[in-house]
């Protein structure tokens, strides 16, 4: 028992660095696209709307650890 809930408190940690990283640089890249024009740069426009993607699913998947690992815990009480 104790195994799993550090393996998962581990994988949380690293997934929430990862969490922090990404919207870091979707921060950077709002800052960049201040005063920019949506889709007058297609391949700038197509960066952003990937990288948002990809923060969205990162969190939900973050999330879910962050689930597992409550669960864990409450499950050895």
């Amino acid at each position: 028992m104790s195994e799993e809930s550090g393996s998962a408190r581990n994988k949380f940690r690293s997934h929430f660095a990862v969490e922090i990283v990404l919207i870091a640089l979707l921060a950077m890249y709002m800052v960049l696209a201040k005063g920019r024009i949506v889709g007058d740069d297609l391949v700038f426009t197509v960066v952003g709307a990937g990288l948002m993607a990809l923060v969205t699913y990162w969190t939900l998947y973050t999330l879910r650890d962050g689930l597992e690992m409550i669960v864990l815990r409450v499950r050895g009480l």
